[in-house]
């Protein structure tokens, strides 16, 4: 399975009015490993940055004036996310802004929804932290994924820690690559290692019980049995015996 984490980040908060894409960072997962490959590319807004929003991110029009537009990275982009699962952090507001940009270039009419999936991990985080604060700060902490260069906030480096956070809240042991030795290597997940259980080829070895602790289960089981009038482990017992073989002679 192929799934692409986005960020984008962008002049405001309303693609409706006008406001546009700035930076697009996007990380590869390919069955829920991270593969190393990005997409990462700047975009002039032709228009100026709202103060909230540069506040956010910390880039200034001055910084995108030689940067490419959208329609320019266009065709790059969905060739890069296309048949892909995005996983996406408050898809709508992402998607929105990109079928608005989408939109803009010459050509068929495309939407994202027409060219990959879509997997909303604030909605998912929702469902399974309700009540909590789900913002990708609070669940880099919740998930004990390190955020600490996170300042201001940026497209790729977002998508980075959505990937830890996605792979976290959805079983991120599956992000850890382990050796012929049985050995997990680091990963993105913190960067820990960690040792998975192995079997020495020996024999199994099978602990019998004694006969004063086969006595003390019998007396536990008639309690549990004259306590609630009925002892399911006892009958499982009862049914285990009846099922052994028996040996000597017959008739």
């Amino acid at each position: 399975m192929r799934q692409i984490v986005l960020d984008t980040e962008t002049t405001g908060l309303e693609a409706e009015l006008g406001h546009r894409i700035i930076e697009i960072g996007c990380v590869e997962l390919v069955n829920r490993r991270p593969t190393g490959r990005t997409f990462h590319r700047y975009l002039n807004p032709e228009r100026d940055i709202d103060a909230a929003a540069l506040g956010v991110h910390g880039i200034a029009r001055a910084d995108l004036a030689r940067e490419p537009l959208f329609a320019d990275i266009a065709a790059e982009l969905l060739a890069f996310i296309a048949d892909a699962e995005l996983v996406i952090h408050n898809a709508a507001f992402d998607v929105g802004f990109l079928d608005m940009e989408l939109a803009r270039t010459s050509g068929p009419a495309r939407t994202i929804a027409s060219v990959a999936r879509v997997l909303d991990t604030l909605a998912l985080a929702r469902q399974r932290h309700p009540g909590q604060r789900n913002n990708l700060d609070a669940l880099c902490k919740r998930y004990s994924v390190d955020n600490s260069n996170r300042d201001l906030h940026g497209a790729l480096l977002d998508a980075r820690l959505l990937a830890d956070v996605y792979l976290a809240m959805t079983g991120g042991q599956a992000a850890l690559a382990l050796d012929d030795r049985g050995i997990a290597q680091p990963g993105s997940l913190g960067g820990a290692a960690a040792r998975a259980p192995l079997r020495s080829g020996g024999p199994l070895v099978v602990i019998m019980a004694t006969p004063a602790e086969l006595v003390a289960h019998e007396a536990l089981l008639a309690l549990v049995a004259k306590t609630s009038g009925r002892c399911a482990w006892a009958c499982a017992d009862a049914a285990a015996r009846l099922a052994e073989p028996r040996t000597g002679a017959i008739g």
